[in-house]
C-alpha cells in the first residue's frame, strides 16, 4: 500500500511540474543586453549598472581550420566574462560587420570566401550610434572591445569625437579598451614564447595563439584534424590564409590566455573609470 502511495505522489509531482505548478529556480541574471527586457535594464541602471561593453568582432577567413565567426564568438564570450567580473556592466550585441578589406579587386581578408566587409565610415557610424544610444539610456561609460586589429584607428577616432562633445564635468565617457587587444595579442604571444614557442609558430593570424584561444572558448569552431593535416606549416600568409602554425594549439594554452585577457580588462576598465564619478548619467 505504501509503495502505491509513493507512486501516486511521484505522478502528482510530475504532473505539477509539467503544468508549471512548482516554480522552477530562477535563471541566473544575464549580463547580455539582448537577454533583458527594457524594464530589467532600466532597473539595473537605477541600481548602479554604469557601464556598457560593446564587443567588436568581424566575419573573416581564419584559415581552413577555424570558423569565420571566430572574432564574434570570442569577443562576446570574453565581454560576458569581463562584465561578470565587473559586476556593474552589461554587454551590447556584437558588431560582426567591420572593415575587412577592399571588395573589388579583393583585398585583405576579402581574398577568401566568407569574409564580409563594410567601409570604415559606415563602421564608425555604427560605433557612434551604439555609444549614443547606450548613453541616452543612462549607461555612463561605453567601452569598445576590439577583437580585431584592423579597425583600431576607427575606434580611437569615434571615441575622441564622442568625448569632445561631453562637458568636462560630465562623468560620461567613451573608451577604447586597448588593454583588451594587447592582452590577447602581445601579452599572450610573450607568454607563449616564454614556454618555448617561436614567433613564427605563434603567428599573427590563425596560428598557435589564435587557435588556442578559440579552443578554450568554443572548440566546436576549430577543426584540429585539418590544422594538423595542413600540407604546409609555413608562417607566411599563403594560399590558405594562415599566418602561423596552429598544429600544437591546445585548450590548456588558450585558457591561460583568456583568463589573462579577463583579468587585465577588468582592471583596465576600473582604472579608466576612476577619472570621473562612476554614476549613471541622466537620460537625455
Amino acid at each position: 500500500m505504501k509503495r502505491k502511495v509513493d507512486v501516486v505522489r511521484r505522478l502528482l509531482l510530475l504532473a505539477l511540474l509539467a503544468a508549471g505548478g512548482v516554480a522552477a529556480a530562477p535563471a541566473p541574471a544575464s549580463v547580455f543586453l539582448e537577454d533583458l527586457t527594457w524594464t530589467e535594464l532600466r532597473d539595473r541602471i537605477a541600481s548602479g549598472t554604469t557601464t556598457a561593453l560593446v564587443p567588436l568582432g568581424g566575419t573573416e577567413q581564419n584559415g581552413p581550420h577555424m570558423a569565420l565567426g571566430k572574432h564574434n564568438v570570442r569577443a562576446r564570450w570574453l565581454a560576458g566574462r569581463i562584465a561578470e567580473g565587473l559586476g556593474d556592466a552589461v554587454v551590447a550585441p556584437v558588431m560582426a560587420y567591420v572593415p575587412e578589406g577592399r571588395i573589388s579587386p579583393p583585398g585583405g581578408h576579402m581574398r577568401w570566401p566568407g569574409t564580409l566587409t563594410v567601409p570604415a565610415p559606415a563602421f564608425e557610424a555604427m560605433l557612434d550610434g551604439a555609444a549614443r544610444s547606450l548613453r541616452a539610456h543612462g549607461l555612463c561609460h561605453v567601452f569598445f572591445l576590439g577583437d580585431h586589429g584592423g579597425y583600431r584607428t576607427s575606434i580611437d577616432r569615434v571615441v575622441a569625437a564622442l568625448n569632445r562633445e561631453e562637458p568636462a564635468a560630465s562623468p560620461c565617457r567613451a573608451h577604447a579598451l586597448a588593454a583588451y587587444y594587447r592582452a590577447s595579442q602581445a601579452d599572450f604571444a610573450a607568454f607563449l614564447r616564454a614556454r618555448g614557442h617561436t614567433a613564427d609558430e605563434i603567428g599573427p593570424h590563425a596560428g598557435l595563439a589564435d587557435t588556442a584561444l578559440m579552443l578554450a572558448i568554443d572548440p566546436s569552431l576549430v577543426r584540429m584534424d585539418v590544422a594538423r593535416a595542413r600540407p604546409q606549416a609555413g608562417v607566411g600568409r599563403g594560399g590558405d590564409g594562415v599566418a602561423g602554425d596552429p598544429r600544437r594549439a591546445s585548450a590548456e594554452l588558450g585558457r591561460l590566455g583568456v583568463e589573462h585577457v579577463i583579468e587585465v580588462s577588468v582592471a583596465a576598465i576600473r582604472e579608466q573609470r576612476k577619472g570621473s564619478a562612476a554614476r549613471p548619467a541622466a537620460p537625455r
